[in-house]
């Protein structure tokens, strides 16, 4: 999503050389995902096998191929470094189980494919971590059950789904300065399923300190990010008891998931 973000014109050049102009069928800021479709039909390569993250093991070879710094149809070597990492995107949320790999990524590869030492597809490039913004040794990569997940919504709606309850939370160093582990409700959407629970936000008037949610169900609630993964892994339609820490007491409160929409514009509300 964030190489065709802020694109006026698109095309893809294929292998052959010859240049397709394209357009943007959808796009997911919060996943780094987007689709494009090729306005001309020609002779097209084969498409890429798909495989699995899901089995993947820290130690197995990895194939990055891109253009970095426009060196097109480079191919670098490397091994999966780690697994489950977590990357914050634009879209103000955090992608979960993000691939780490030592394969050198550099500006140029975002979009292009991981590869398994079979050729199959198990992550797409995203981002690098290296202060020079050259390659350190330290990629990461959407997992291939992530793109499975999200590219078919992407090209039925144009968008996926954002799942929220209509708080916006405090910033996490609120949360570190007055030693609370949760998410703190800094204000409720007037009308959401949040308002309808009775969840309360901050009150500055009072100087007291919003509800501190501090789990889902069973499932604790440490950080903004835990919870966000809670109500996408619960749904849109759902309906999940919140635990809720207010005036020294735990309580739990029944509260539904809507979409909420998606884009920067959501950061820091679930």
């Amino acid at each position: 999503d964030h190489v065709v973000a802020n694109g006026e014109s698109l095309a893809v050049r294929l292998a052959s050389g010859e240049v397709l102009p394209a357009e943007v069928v959808g796009q997911a800021p919060n996943y780094d995902l987007a689709v494009l479709r090729l306005r001309q039909s020609g002779r097209l390569p084969a498409p890429i096998a798909v495989g699995r993250s899901a089995d993947l093991k820290v130690g197995q070879a990895a194939y990055a191929i891109g253009n970095p710094f426009g060196l097109d149809q480079s191919l670098t070597i490397g091994v999966i470094s780690a697994l489950k990492r977590r990357l914050p995107t634009s879209g103000g949320r955090e992608i979960a189980d993000v691939i780490q790999t030592d394969a050198a990524i550099n500006p140029g590869n975002s979009g292009g494919p991981l590869l398994d030492s079979a050729g199959r597809l198990i992550g797409v490039n995203t981002a690098i971590f290296s202060p020079s913004g050259a390659n350190a040794g330290i990629g990461f990569a959407i997992p291939v059950d992530v793109v499975n997940r999200v590219v078919p919504e992407l090209i039925r709606d144009g968008r996926v789904p954002t799942p929220g309850i209509g708080i916006l939370a405090a910033d996490e160093t609120l949360a570190t300065q007055l030693g609370v582990t949760g998410v703190i409700v800094a204000d409720v959407m007037p009308g959401s399923p949040a308002d309808q629970a009775g969840l309360r936000g901050l009150d500055p008037g009072a100087r007291m300190i919003g509800d501190i949610i501090v789990g889902v169900g069973d499932r604790p609630v440490r950080k903004l990010s835990d919870l966000t993964d809670l109500l996408e892994q619960a749904g849109v339609g759902k309906t999940v008891a919140l635990n809720v820490l207010r005036d020294n007491r735990t309580r739990t409160i029944n509260v539904a998931i809507v979409d909420v929409g998606q884009g920067a514009s959501q950061a820091r509300r679930p």
